[in-house]
């Protein structure tokens, strides 16, 4: 290996090193999560931004290549942490802010998905959002407007009680009441994506009272846009 080659190879180690050490939180695990870090999501951020700037980089021709890959892992791991970063703070904040029982905030990767059950919104067999439950629905426009470059798919679920055909039907109804709400209370048309699965989704056993109340319920799924 030549000379110029081995300090090309560190630089690209470096640069790993640095976009990775900036973000690992010390060992911390937080309380709503033992296994968890509170920073997972600015961590992996930073881990896949790095990985993708560098590979982007050792894409180039010329004798560059590597010292390239060095820099674009470094930009790749600043962008990712950022991204994080942000996915922790509104996470912590929406969990500190929706307080009404049963709805909960659940980071997934570069998301998060908040779940508010059917009864947080809705009465049975009822599209219309009753005006006394429209608290969090509030709470959480407040919090897409706070942080505009994300995305947010509405994405309504039902049991299997009745038709597939006419619960797909309802849970497109309610997607689209929530959607709207949000859309009225500030957050960009553009930005909200109602979805209907019906009972196509199940999160627990529709054999049982319980199960198919959890299994009506509408999640919110928080994207950022980059």
């Amino acid at each position: 290996m030549t000379t110029v080659l081995k300090t090309k190879t560190i630089l690209l180690g470096a640069a790993a090193a640095m976009a990775l050490a900036a973000c690992v939180p010390g060992g911390y695990t937080g309380a709503n999560n033992p296994d968890q870090s509170p920073n997972a999501n600015r961590n992996s951020g930073a881990i896949t931004g790095a990985l993708i700037g560098g590979a982007i980089g050792a894409t180039r021709k010329g004798d560059e290549k590597l010292t390239k890959a060095a820099a674009g892992a470094i930009v790749g791991g600043l962008v990712g942490g950022a991204i994080g970063a942000q996915l922790d703070r509104q996470a912590q904040e929406l969990r500190r802010d929706l307080t009404t029982n049963g709805v909960s905030v659940v980071r997934s990767g570069n998301q998060l998905i908040v779940t508010m059950p059917q009864d947080v919104l809705f009465a049975t067999d009822s599209a219309s959002v009753r005006p006394d439950l429209q608290r969090d629905l509030y709470t959480l426009a407040g919090s897409l407007n706070r942080y505009p470059d994300t995305t947010v798919e509405v994405i309504g679920h039902t049991d299997n009680t009745g038709t597939a055909a006419y619960n797909l039907q309802l849970s497109q109804r309610r997607a689209q009441a929530v959607s709207n709400i949000l859309v009225d209370a500030g957050v960009p048309g553009y930005r909200v994506v109602p979805i209907g699965r019906g009972e196509s989704q199940p999160i627990a056993s529709n054999l049982t009272p319980e199960g198919r109340q959890a299994n009506r319920r509408v999640e919110f799924v928080i994207r950022p846009n980059r």
